[in-house]
């Protein structure tokens, strides 16, 4: 077997294994989720699950690019402070900048200089809170995730492909427990995880030497964490609340208001995903760059253009708990 199907493997029975064990430690210590007005389970469920996620998925990033092992830590144990004391926002985000710029040192890309640096930063502040948003209905985070992971394999070559293929076989494994109805959840720790995964794949597809088609397409493989930010910071303005502030008004929770099973909204996501990732995985292929941009910006609008139909972008009243 080749290097990649063995930490894919690998990745994925760790996670059978050891999200059974995180889900004990969650409920002994007591960090668990519990009923509340933003959150639509109807007992308490273990967190923690992320961190059987990440340590499931260390071996690829191990054997294939171990320098981003230290930030990814960081984003997993700033999740696990943020789960277990409710961090303040100003705190959170000087974390989640401080895992940005050590991904931005781990993996230099072709923008190069502190503006590079810069830009790998706010894209990781940017996917570990839209992978947080994204974690709002079982399998939904980790599922989108997974489908992204094995696009960006297919799209990278190398130690970034070894990353990308443990970090989807972990989630495979994860989602033995964490599909309808839900056993554990990711938590936050899980989530700042896999978005700081995901920054950092991405910042792979932009590594100099990377063809610039692969790199544009690689950004249509983010879009849904990205477009959730960029609409809960639209209607929490057009609100005049905090742009911290939790609501439930996200495009999963609008459909499920209308009647929508929860397991349907989710693998609504999960499709969507996949047929972005068809269209990047194609575009990427293309010699002329006008046609992975094109994607790109296609890509954007239909979840835009989605998400207004929902309702996504209006401050609308607060959904009942």
């Amino acid at each position: 077997m080749t290097r990649v199907v063995v930490s894919a493997i690998v990745a994925l029975a760790a996670a059978v294994v050891l999200t059974p064990v995180a889900m004990a430690v969650a409920v002994r210590t007591g960090v668990v989720d519990r009923p509340g007005p933003l959150k639509p389970q109807d007992a308490p469920v273990p967190y923690l699950g992320g961190v059987a996620v990440f340590l499931a998925a260390l071996v690829g990033a191990a054997i294939g690019r171990p320098g981003v092992i230290a930030p990814l830590a960081g984003a997993a144990a700033l999740g696990v402070l943020d789960d277990r004391l409710d961090l303040p926002a100003p705190l959170r985000l000087a974390g989640q900048l401080a895992i940005g710029a050590g991904i931005a040192l781990a993996v230099p890309t072709k923008v190069g200089g502190v503006g590079g640096g810069v830009l790998v930063a706010v894209v990781t502040v940017l996917l570990m809170n839209g992978v947080n948003f994204l974690d709002g209905l079982d399998a939904l985070a980790a599922g989108v995730v997974m489908v992204a992971c094995v696009a960006l394999a297919a799209l990278l070559h190398g130690g970034g492909r070894d990353v990308a293929v443990a970090v989807a076989g972990s989630l495979v494994g994860f989602l033995v427990y964490n599909r309808p109805p839900a056993r554990v959840y990711l938590g936050d720790a899980g989530a700042y995880y896999l978005g700081a995964a995901l920054a950092a794949l991405v910042a792979l597809a932009w590594a100099p030497g990377v063809r610039s088609p692969v790199s544009v397409a690689s950004l249509g493989l983010v879009a849904l964490p990205v477009a959730e930010v960029a609409f809960a910071v639209v209607r929490r303005l057009r609100a005049r609340e905090s742009i911290t502030s939790g609501d439930r008004r996200h495009p999963y929770d609008l459909v499920v208001a209308r009647g929508w099973p929860r397991t349907a909204a989710s693998l609504a996501y999960v499709g969507a995903e996949a047929a972005f990732a068809v269209v990047a995985v194609a575009a990427s292929r293309a010699h002329a760059l006008a046609v992975p941009v094109a994607a790109v910006v296609a890509t954007g609008a239909v979840v835009v253009v989605v998400a207004a139909a929902c309702g996504a972008l209006s401050p609308g009243p607060r959904l009942p708990a």
